[in-house]
């Protein structure tokens, strides 16, 4: 497996399968590197992960998704892990990310040192926990 920031090419593939993302956004986010792919041994995308910044100075992974028959065998650890080391060398000390109350995610980011940091309800959703990570 391996990990490519997505290029102007990816763009449509993107915009089919992130629905939470406006199609205008996608580009903008791709010229500042802040989507990731990962591709199989046949170079097909399985997952693709993008972020943000919270305060405009903190990283924030917005989005993490990874096809189902990939799921639960180390492939968005490894996105993560690509992530968090592309903002340790950019100089960053800290990450964030949020997951809703009701996704096992949390479990998983957890699991990968993220602690809990507080949350927001908002209406008609579940609980979004926000999580933290120091990057050491």
């Amino acid at each position: 497996m391996r990990v490519v920031f997505a290029k102007d090419e990816h763009l449509e593939w993107i915009s089919r399968r992130d629905r939470h993302l406006e199609k205008s956004l996608i580009g903008p986010k791709i010229k500042g590197k802040e989507i990731y792919l990962l591709q199989d041994e046949s170079e097909a995308f399985i997952e693709w992960m993008r972020y943000g910044y919270f305060w405009d100075n903190t990283p924030f992974m917005n989005m993490l998704w990874i096809d189902e028959p990939f799921r639960n065998r180390g492939f968005g650890q490894q996105v993560v892990e690509f992530w968090e080391n592309e903002m340790k060398r950019q100089g960053l000390k800290l990450v964030m990310t949020s997951t809703q109350a009701n996704e096992g995610s949390q479990h998983f980011y957890r699991k990968l040192g993220y602690r809990d940091a507080g949350c927001l309800l908002l209406d008609a959703q579940p609980l979004e926990i926000i999580l933290t990570k120091k990057l050491c």
